[in-house]
């Protein structure tokens, strides 16, 4: 019986070295699974086309939480990305994406329509004047739950579907696959731009050109590479910005009005 109860030990020692190994591979494989999952989630990356470079942050609605932002709860502008994330992170949020998210008035107001959670902030702007907010037809971007969209901003207004969040700006660059009918293929007007596209209700892409192209040029990338057939032109020339941290990029060359911006749990 003795001898039962030494042989018994060396087993229980062993199966206890065995478990102790077991946790740990596990945790080693938790951490490494961790780690390819925050690399996957990384949203933006970089892309050439026809010789010019994008980069393009890419979101999938079901599991992404994009919002718009506008102003503080003092009332004035976040006006920059810095200044939205650390709001954003008093209230225990990382801001992990940001652009700007249409054009806006020298008070950094919308120059069109604005909807903030639900809450209509700005009308639609139907005026007919000069600018590129005025090559009509204009559009609107707009989150409604995990779906998104981006209409003309007539059929928006005929149709008014829900949104928790739109913006407006213009030009259209691809309306129902087709390219704005004011764009020339060799025009020699060239900025930096960036705007964003839908390729499904759920799938959204943010582009920034990092060399300045025509609107041409801007809308086929939408709608050949990204396979966008409705994509809407947010800004042009020094006001193009983005916050990628996993880029390490936040452009501070401007301030901005709307902001668009991707949040997750710090």
């Amino acid at each position: 019986m003795r001898r039962g109860i030494l042989a018994a030990r060396p087993v229980s020692r062993y199966g206890k070295a065995m478990r102790s190994l077991t946790i740990r591979l596990l945790a080693a494989l938790l951490a490494l699974t961790a780690s390819a999952v925050g690399a996957a989630a990384e949203p933006c990356r970089s892309e050439a086309f026809e010789g010019s470079t994008y980069t393009v942050c890419s979101f999938d609605l079901t599991r992404s939480d994009l919002r718009l932002f506008w102003r503080g709860e003092g009332g004035a502008p976040y006006a920059t990305f810095s200044a939205l994330a650390d709001a954003l992170a008093g209230k225990g949020l990382a801001l992990t994406f940001a652009m700007n998210g249409g054009m806006y008035d020298v008070g950094l107001g919308p120059v069109g329509l604005y909807v903030e959670k639900g809450d209509e902030l700005k009308a639609a702007n139907t005026a007919d004047a000069a600018g590129n907010f005025h090559m009509k037809p204009n559009g609107v971007f707009y989150i409604s739950g995990s779906t998104a969209g981006v209409m003309e901003t007539g059929a928006f207004l005929n149709q008014r579907p829900a949104a928790d969040f739109a913006t407006q700006s213009g030009p259209m660059l691809v309306i129902d696959g087709a390219l704005h009918p004011r764009f020339i293929p060799d025009s020699p007007y060239r900025k930096r731009r960036n705007g964003v596209g839908v390729s499904s209700p759920t799938d959204v892409h943010f582009v920034i050109s990092e060399n300045v192209v025509n609107f041409d040029e801007f809308a086929r990338f939408f709608r050949d590479r990204l396979g966008s057939p409705n994509a809407l032109f947010l800004d042009g020339g020094s006001a193009p910005g983005l916050f990628a941290p996993g880029l390490g990029r936040n452009d501070a060359w401007s301030r901005y009005g709307p902001i668009i911006g991707a949040v997750a749990p710090q």
